[in-house]
């Protein structure tokens, strides 16, 4: 009696054995992939400082020149 590895029954679990490997590597990647994406949308966010913010609502016209030079000059202590 001849056992190849082929011919055994043993090459239906050998397949769904490497079937579920190749799911879980790409599932592993896909995962990566929207934790990396998420994580770079919000860290642009944390990065800006109490000047990036003053300047951007100054542009916006939020805020009034007077307010701006105020609000500027209590920021940076003098």
């Amino acid at each position: 009696m001849n056992h190849y590895y082929w011919n055994d029954w043993y090459a239906a679990w050998g397949w769904m054995l490497w079937f579920g490997i190749v799911f879980l590597l790409f599932s592993n990647i896909g995962n990566w992939g929207y934790s990396y994406r998420a994580h770079q949308k919000y860290d642009s966010l944390s990065l800006k400082t109490g000047d990036d913010i003053l300047n951007e609502r100054y542009a916006r016209g939020e805020i009034s020149r007077e307010e701006y030079g105020q609000m500027k000059s209590d920021i940076s202590g003098k």
